[in-house]
């Protein structure tokens, strides 16, 4: 058995600890606002095991000049913010060439098969059922050219993976959700998905979990001192605590503690943005993308959540609330009884990497420290199959399979 200390409380952070405690370690995890609504609980509340492909590629920097011109479109720029954020542009635009995109398509493939097995396992541990449901998803578009193209592209993707996939006329995407009532060319169905009917009451329960055999600490880790008797996280208000080994999975501000351990990591806030309706008077029998515009609809638990788009600004900058209701706005278009006013807003921060590759794997110097960041729209997905490799690294030292996610990469 060994003292774990866990930098960040998200689903990340949480789904690492429940395994850590599984084989029997003593786990310690800190979280600056334990309480808070992280982007673990801010998410689509998809299992989005069809999405291999990276942020990074042609068609999305083809499309990107005119997504910039609309501030409230799909992916929007905080041009005051630019100068901070120009190292991860500049590498973004080098992660888009044709070998590099397969290189990520490949490492999100290989977590993608064991993505649903490893959230099944994680509920067993945690005492969870019916908390998902295998919905699929919908996706509809504005014309048949781009309906096609989703449908050649999506059967690519279904074949390496395993799921159904069809292509439906406007009609019969009608007859799947009836909301759907304005006009559109047409859409696509994956099986792939599946839906997870309350986020937030998810991470609550596995830090409740965590509370029960483990000890949370409500405090922000600011420093991670590698000592010759252990790993020593020094965090607000709190005396320093010394672990054996450590996890750095703190979202965004990951990359802080990692630059205090000499490594070199490129990490910004890919914020996102929804509205939820609480008993919503509009009902959608499964998930449905609006792919042109950039953002989702999803039928949780007695609600109903719009959201996603990329705004790249930094983290602490303030919230452009604007963005949810252009999603609303944009929604109405093909929902009409979608309501104008009522719901909660809501703005998180997906900590995102230029290569969408998220960061898993031991500390090139210190193999007493696991990372695990950088997921981007990904994180609620690839939580349990994360926190699965995190436990066996720190239980087993370096895995072959994790060689691309490596933080070496960056240096």
């Amino acid at each position: 058995m060994a003292r774990i200390g866990i930098a960040g409380a998200g689903i990340i952070g949480c789904a690492t600890a429940v395994h850590l405690i599984e084989q029997g370690h003593d786990v310690t995890i800190f979280e600056k606002d334990i309480g808070g609504l992280p982007a673990s609980v801010g998410n689509a509340g998809i299992l989005a095991v069809p999405e291999i492909d990276p942020l990074a590629r042609p068609d999305m920097l083809l499309s990107a000049p005119k997504w910039l011109l609309d501030p409230l479109g799909p992916l929007t720029l905080r041009w005051q913010d630019l100068p901070a954020l120009t190292p991860w542009l500049i590498n973004l635009l080098m992660a888009a060439t044709p070998a590099r995109v397969e290189r990520s398509r490949t490492a999100l493939l290989g977590l993608m098969r064991e993505a649903l097995g490893a959230h099944e396992d994680l509920a067993r541990m945690a005492g969870l059922s019916g908390h998902m449901k295998p919905s699929g998803a919908l996706t509809i578009f504005d014309t048949e050219k781009a309906v096609d193209a989703a449908f050649r592209h999506e059967s690519g993707n279904a074949a390496l993976l395993g799921y159904a996939v069809e292509k439906l006329d406007a009609a019969q995407a009608r007859s799947r959700v009836p909301a759907l009532e304005g006009n559109f060319a047409g859409g696509v169905f994956s099986a792939g998905y599946q839906t997870f009917l309350d986020p937030l009451a998810l991470l609550r329960h596995l830090q409740a979990y965590v509370r029960e055999r483990g000890t949370v600490i409500d405090a922000q880790v600011e420093n991670v001192r590698q000592e010759t008797n252990g790993i020593t996280f020094l965090s607000r208000g709190q005396s320093p605590q010394t672990f054996d080994k450590a996890v750095i999975s703190a979202g965004v501000w990951s990359r802080t503690l990692v630059r205090g351990l000499g490594l070199k990591v490129l990490l910004e806030s890919e914020r996102g943005y929804n509205t939820t309706f609480i008993n919503p008077q509009v009902t959608l029998e499964l998930p449905v993308f609006f792919a042109e515009h950039g953002f989702v609809a999803t039928p949780l638990k007695n609600a109903l959540r719009v959201g996603g788009a990329v705004e790249l600004a930094k983290p602490d900058a303030p919230a452009n609330f604007a963005r949810s209701a252009a999603m609303r706005q944009k929604m109405r278009r093909y929902v009409p009884s979608l309501p104008e006013t009522g719901g909660s807003e809501w703005m998180g921060r997906r900590p995102s990497t230029p290569d969408s590759v998220p960061v898993i794997g031991l500390c090139p110097h210190d193999p007493r420290i696991a990372l695990a960041f950088g997921h981007g729209h990904l994180g609620l997905t690839l939580s349990a199959i994360t926190g699965k490799k995190v436990a066996a690294l720190l239980d087993h030292g370096d895995q072959p399979d994790l060689q691309s996610f490596s933080i070496q990469r960056f240096q």
